[in-house]
């Protein structure tokens, strides 16, 4: 009795574990990750490559530190986290934690959603139709909350140190377009021309002078 039970549990737990070897791990020191198209990987981590993850997979934490990461339709993932490279998501990305990176870019496509913030140092930050749990963190770079976006956390610009600053040759440009909507404070330790579509709903601003326009772009742009 006992032997034919184990039988007929045998196939149920197989099934059950069955993805956790599907979700495995991937991790390198020197060489790029690849998660093909409708692939399920766990946590992704290098030091030095870049981190590319096909259409309609679903992966754990994606990590490097001298590599992009780019990210492409439906996906489901972790985080991103990388020092020395950009971050981009194509649309519909669905992000359970925060977007990091030190030196670069990070781009969320429409119909992103993130749970969790967005931080960079040197670099700019553009979210089109983007839902945005947390808030926006930089020194350096401009940030354009675009079209029909919603940042919940508000967006803060630190005072950067004097090497940060050397870095630019101008004051960052931050943009919240049409229909967007950044719930929480604005605050800025350092000059930034700040636009803000009329059609767009912002927290309060400390630190800066908002100019209002119309149009699909800001003047001068």
């Amino acid at each position: 009795m006992q032997i034919r039970n184990l039988y007929a549990v045998l196939p149920l737990a197989l099934a059950l574990s069955a993805p956790a070897f599907a979700a495995q791990d991937i991790d390198k020191v020197n060489g790029s990750i690849t998660v093909e198209a409708g692939e399920t990987a766990g946590n992704l981590e290098t030091v030095n490559g870049s981190i590319r993850i096909g259409a309609n997979a679903r992966t754990g934490k994606a990590e490097t530190v001298n590599g992009s990461i780019t990210v492409a339709e439906n996906v489901e993932a972790n985080g991103l986290e990388t020092v020395n490279g950009s971050i981009r998501v194509a649309g519909n990305g669905k992000l359970s934690s925060s977007l990091e990176t030190v030196n670069g870019g990070i781009f969320v496509d429409r119909g992103g959603d993130v749970h969790g913030d967005i931080e960079t140092v040197n670099g700019a930050i553009g979210l089109v139709a983007t839902q945005l749990s947390g808030g926006i963190t930089t020194v350096n770079g401009d940030v354009t909350v675009g079209v029909n976006s919603h940042v919940k956390g508000g967006i803060r610009y630190t005072k950067p140190n004097t090497s940060w600053f050397s870095l630019n040759k101008r004051d960052p440009k931050v943009i919240i377009g049409p229909n967007a909507v950044v719930e929480g404070p604005l605050v800025f330790e350092r000059k930034v021309d700040l636009y803000v579509h009329n059609s767009a709903k912002i927290g309060p601003v400390s630190g800066a002078t908002a100019v209002r326009y119309d149009g699909t772009t800001p003047p001068g742009q």
